[in-house]
This record gives structure tokens, sequence and C-alpha cells, in this order.
């Protein structure tokens, strides 16, 4: 899909990924970015730095009646919507000593957030010929998190949701790409930098650290190709492929890999 004359709604737009697509969707022709994020003064921010293309509201994607509500909104102010970008998430450490809400909290911000989108938005796109979705995952969607159950379980749920959107919506005019990044010059970097961490920023950014921009840009290449997978961090696709030929192998690795960690921070 091109931008051009595209209405578009982003989550987590007051930050990080979500305010580098605002703004390169609206460098790349869109109508209307609608920009959307828990911290409406961000949100107003983001608007600000784009100008007149852009608006910005307050939501909580947790709360599936609010989206549903500025979904049905924006729909009827701008006859349709184009893109959907489920983007907005946080990073918090734990494993089974995490509560069980705190879990649910996770799985509504990362999974079920992007289910209520597209519950919302794929009908009217379908009616209209067509749209995209794009969903915010992580490289732990595809992989996973040493230190945080609820991130790893979250954004593989997450990358497991677009794949079955993929399958089911493309032949009806659904593009759909899934985001799987490592280490992003975002906020949710900032929960690697708790002292209880086990991976820090360093150690998380082996691969290098990349700016929101550059992750932009990617997505935006991706959807006008079409593709499902956006790898800003290549090594991620080597890492998936060692992990499919041989996942006992992988699992093996992976416990040696959070060995070195524990040791390196205790030692």
């Amino acid at each position: 899909m091109k931008l051009d004359d595209k209405v578009a709604i982003i989550t987590g737009a007051g930050s990080g990924i979500g305010r580098s697509l605002a703004q390169r969707f609206a460098a790349n022709g869109a109508r209307a970015v609608i920009c959307t994020d828990l911290n409406g003064d961000r949100a107003e921010e983001t608007a600000r730095l784009i100008g007149q293309q852009a608006s910005a509201e307050t939501l909580d994607v947790a709360d599936e009646n609010a989206i549903r509500d500025i979904i049905a909104r924006v729909e009827q102010a701008y006859d349709g919507i184009d893109v959907f970008v489920s983007n907005a998430g946080y990073g918090q450490l734990g494993g089974l000593e995490m509560p069980t809400l705190e879990w649910q909290k996770m799985m509504s911000v990362h999974t079920w957030s992007h289910l209520a989108a597209a519950r919302a938005v794929v009908p009217g796109m379908i009616a209209r010929g067509g749209g995209y979705l794009l969903s915010t995952a992580s490289a732990a969607g595809l992989l996973s998190q040493f230190d945080s159950g609820a991130y790893a379980v979250s954004k593989h749920a997450a990358v497991a949701l677009a794949e079955w959107l993929s399958i089911n919506y493309v032949e009806q005019g659904i593009g759909v790409s899934v985001l799987c990044p490592q280490a992003v010059r975002t906020n949710v970097l900032d929960f690697m930098k708790d002292p209880n961490a086990l991976v820090d920023v360093v150690q998380a950014g082996g691969d290098g650290v990349l700016e929101p921009d550059t992750v932009a840009d990617l997505c935006i290449e991706a959807m006008a190709d079409g593709r499902f997978l956006v790898l800003p961090h290549p090594e991620v696709g080597t890492y998936f492929q060692r992990k499919a030929n041989d996942y006992d192998r992988w699992l093996s690795g992976m416990r040696r890999m959070r060995n070195r960690f524990q040791d390196a921070a205790s030692g």
C-alpha cells in the first residue's frame, strides 16, 4: 500500500516508533493521521509536529469500547480508514511471580488491542475495497525475552494474531505487516535499565540500537511491498530460522545465553 491520500490511526503515537510512523506517514502523503496515545499531551505534541494533516486523541488501548468508538468516529469523519497501526506497548520485568492481573494487562495492550482494532476496522475496509493493518510486536515475539515472561508471551500472541489475519483477510484486500525489532531507542527500553534486569540495554542492543525514524521507514517500505515480517534487525531472521530448524538446540542455546547474562549480572 502507498500512503498517498490515506487516512491512518496510529496507537502509541506520543513517542518512539509511533511518533516516527505518524510523521513519516504524513511526509509520504497521508491525508489524515490520527495520533493516539494513553498520554494525550504527547499525542497532541506529535500532531503539532506534523501540522494540518494530523489530529490527536487520548486512547487507552486496553479499553475495547474506546477503540471501537474512535474507529467509528474517524470512519464517519473521513468516510473510512485506510490504515490502522497497533503500536502501543510497554515493558515490565517479571515471570511466574508477576500477578495474573499484570499478565492480563500486558496481553490486553499487546494482543487484545490488536484484535479489538481488527474487529472494528476490517469490515469497513473490506466494504471499501481494502485497507492495511500494521502491528508492532517485537523480536521477542519470534524468539523470547529472558526477563519478562508476559512480554514474550504477549508479543508471541501478537505475531500469531497477525499471521491469522494475513491468512484469512489478505485475499479480501487487507494487507497485514508485523514489526519485530530488537532494541529501538524508545521508552520500552526503560524497563531494561531496572537494576534487577537480567539483560540490560547494552546487551539487548548487541545487534544495534536503532532510531525510531529508521524503523518507521522500513515499515513504510514493507507496506509498499506487501511484506508480512518487518525485521529492522536482519539478524532476527537468522535466529528465527535456527529456532525453526532445531527447536531443542535453540532452547539449549537460549538457556546458555541466559546463564551467561545471569552470571555477568551477579558477578
